[in-house]
């Protein structure tokens, strides 16, 4: 929202997304919100807080009605649609402002007719994220709340859902408030000492001063070390699945996302494009691209998609390298194991029900210093479930969801600050430094601790955090 937009404006919205819909929400929030909202309809009953009332929504008698006039048609005694109206009462709503929702049928025409007579009556149009931005600066929800609102809306899979709502009920805040306390304890002990060095005043011993230092820094270093699972568990993963033509890259491609994606014939050489389908796996967003098989290109075709192949597998953190099993492995095979080694790699050896023994498939795996070699047949299913299990183990690394995760690289870059402050803290106390100058390491660290949570969040950061947000929330 920029910064020269008043807070002090009632403002208006749709809330809902754009498009026809069986409900169409309108949303108001500022002191006039009652005011305009009775002026947008006309009620059957009195407004209470928390309670929601009929009403019909009324055509516009002002300059509005003569641009949608000839749209809408069907009018009875003025009344244009029926809704509900709910009235929240400042500060016991989300915006701890009055606020108004009017939910109607979701007509666009209505929904624009609503929100336009609104701004005619003195509403502003919300800018992006201003309904939780306003919830934040009354000090409704803190920073990590805000945005986990708007990783709600934009959650693809049950788990991130979750993720979301944990973190809206403040399992981060949570879980950095007792450091803070515990800093805010320490800064408050070196500055007694320093106010009162006149007066002889007792102050702990630097040991006292650095235990209590080492204190704070290995929950911090804990929720710092969530970040790694909780950044794929919000925003997903890429595999490519690569490997010779012929190989039943897209038969697996088209068992992983459990429907026929991808076009499959015995020809070598049918995929001459990656394919992309993404997929919940475990709760965790992944995009699978199948592409072309990598051999000597026979036409210009086949040339750029082996081009695309290949850089979607640079581009992807995970690989799966898939090889038919009924063939000998062929220098492509062996330049593809090289091109990949350090990074997560999968081998699936495919077409198993075409096999009478899978012997070779050990001497493969310690051939291939450890890369976990499946047996798979996306004919008869065998292995599937193994692959899917295998996947998900390299996407993690084993790690489990737990409350309050460090999800984006805002909330990282504060804990990493943060430790950086108290680990030059730390060596300040054991070169005997004086405590003025530790003290401003631990300020620096109670600042990016309050900055996670928004106490201390420059407006810019602000404004470009709700600017991410859709209208209407």
């Amino acid at each position: 929202m920029p910064t020269e937009v008043s807070s002090h404006d009632t403002i208006a919205a749709i809330s809902t997304p754009p498009g026809r819909g069986g409900i169409g929400i309108v949303r108001l929030s500022g002191s006039e919100a009652v005011s305009i909202a009775t002026q947008l309809v006309r009620l059957r009953g009195p407004l209470e807080h928390g309670r929601a009332r009929l009403a019909d929504v009324l055509d516009s008698d002002s300059e509005v009605e003569s641009e949608i006039e000839s749209e809408v048609e069907a009018r009875i005694d003025g009344r244009i649609d029926e809704s509900l109206v709910t009235y929240f009462a400042g500060p016991n709503s989300y915006t701890a402002e009055d606020l108004v929702e009017i939910a109607a049928h979701g007509s666009p025409i209505v929904l624009n007719i609503l929100l336009r007579k609104a701004l005619h009556l003195g509403a502003r149009l919300a800018e992006p994220g201003e309904f939780t931005q306003r919830a934040f600066l009354s000090g409704r929800i803190d920073l990590t709340q805000a945005e986990a609102v708007r990783d709600l809306i934009e959650a693809q899979t049950l788990t991130q859902a979750r993720l979301a709502a944990s973190q809206m009920g403040g399992a981060l805040s949570r879980r950095v408030t007792p450091a803070k306390h515990a800093l805010l304890e320490l800064i408050a002990l070196l500055e007694a000492g320093i106010d009162f060095a006149e007066d002889d005043l007792a102050v702990a011993p630097e040991t006292e001063i650095l235990r209590r230092i080492n204190e704070i820094i290995p929950p911090l270093q804990a929720l710092e070390a969530t970040f790694a699972h909780g950044r794929i568990l919000h925003d997903g993963l890429t595999l490519a699945i690569v490997g010779r033509p012929n190989a039943g890259k897209s038969s697996l491609f088209n068992a992983l996302v459990e429907r026929e994606r991808a076009i499959v014939t015995p020809i070598p050489g049918t995929t001459r494009d990656t394919v992309t389908e993404r997929i919940a796996l475990g709760g965790i967003p992944l995009e699978l691209v199948d592409t072309a098989g990598l051999r000597e290109a026979t036409d210009e075709a086949e040339r750029q998609g082996i081009v695309r192949s290949r850089e979607a597998l640079a581009d992807a953190a995970i690989v799966l390298i898939v090889l038919d099993a009924t063939q000998p492995l062929h220098e492509e095979d062996l330049r593809l194991f090289a091109s990949v080694t350090g990074r997560p790699v999968l081998i699936a050896r495919n077409k198993s029900d075409l096999i009478a023994s899978t012997g070779e498939v050990a001497e493969l795996a310690m051939g291939q210093a450890g890369i976990p070699v499946l047996t798979t047949s996306a004919v008869t299913g065998t292995g599937i479930a193994e692959l899917r299990e295998a996947i998900l183990a390299l996407a993690t690394g084993g790690a489990a969801s737990e409350p309050g995760m460090l999800t984006s690289l805002r909330h990282h870059k504060s804990i990493t600050t943060a430790l950086e402050g108290l680990q030059d803290a730390a060596r300040a106390i054991a070169q005997s430094i004086p405590h003025e100058m530790v003290l401003l390491d631990l300020y620096r660290t109670l600042w990016v601790l309050d900055s996670l949570t928004g106490q201390t969040t420059p407006d810019d950061v602000l404004n470009l955090i709700f600017s991410t947000f859709c209208i209407g929330k």
